[in-house]
């Protein structure tokens, strides 16, 4: 009887665990898409070609700094490109 309890109380944790780790993720997972849409937004809509710049390069290390960094990456990446250092 005791290690049924036992066994269910350590299903109940590890379930709690997983649900933790799998909404922590999606919110990553939204951060990340958001942030490449944003920065898919301002080369559609040629924000830079408004300041006389060309669009930010939409490359692998753009992606890269959007899929780690999400919504502050692609602010970063527009920092960087307005000075010109991307």
């Amino acid at each position: 009887m005791i290690d049924t309890i036992i066994l269910i109380l350590l299903g109940l944790i590890i379930l709690v665990i997983l649900w933790r780790l799998v909404k922590n993720v999606m919110n990553l997972v939204i951060n990340s898409i958001i942030g490449l849409i944003i920065l898919i937004a301002v080369n559609f809509l040629h924000l830079f070609g408004l300041l006389g710049k060309t669009d930010i390069p939409i490359n692998i290390i753009s992606v890269i700094v959007c899929a780690l960094a999400g919504i502050p990456g692609a602010i970063l990446l527009i920092l960087l490109h307005l000075v010109g250092l991307y």
